[in-house]
């Protein structure tokens, strides 16, 4: 009968013979879950994805956009923002000033609708956001999303990694 196998971390074993190093990107994506479960309840509270959320405080600063303006600045793709955008128009939270449609560039706009959504949304991220909450100090949060926007900002030049 073969020896049951050893604790996966244990150095000398598994994926990394040294112990496992660290990764931070994957801490990222190991993180991303619990954030993004987070999001879903705080946005499902007003009736609102992640995705519609991004979409309405995106257009909120007044600027009307393009549907592919959108998805670059919510880093989405352009064919699954087309479905969320028309379930935002149904929904008169967000307005088409055009008919759209392929090859047509028609910009959307937040309503007022969409605007009183948002707000209503605001105190459940500043709350999910707040140092507290994610047990960092004013200073952590503060030096987490500099970093934060330093690899998001390396990772989005559309350059392949770096492979060893």
């Amino acid at each position: 009968m073969p020896e049951p196998d050893p604790a996966p971390h244990t150095p000398g074993t598994g994926v990394w013979p040294q112990g496992e190093p660290e990764l931070p990107m994957w801490e990222l994506v190991q993180t991303y879950y619990l954030v993004a479960r987070g999001f879903y309840e705080v946005f499902g509270a007003v009736g609102l994805t992640p995705v519609q959320f991004g979409v309405l405080a995106s257009l909120a600063d007044g600027e009307d956009l393009s549907q592919a303006d959108l998805a670059r600045a919510i880093m989405v793709r352009p064919q699954s923002l087309g479905e969320v955008a028309t379930g935002l128009i149904e929904r008169g939270l967000v307005e088409r000033d055009g008919p759209g449609g392929r090859g047509r560039r028609a910009r959307l706009r937040i309503t007022g609708a969409g605007r009183e959504l948002l707000d209503r949304a605001r105190p459940g991220v500043e709350a999910f956001n707040a140092p507290h909450s994610t047990g960092l100090s004013p200073a952590e949060s503060t030096e987490l999303v500099r970093m934060l926007r330093t690899v998001r900002a390396a990772l989005s030049t559309g350059n392949p990694p770096t492979r060893p």
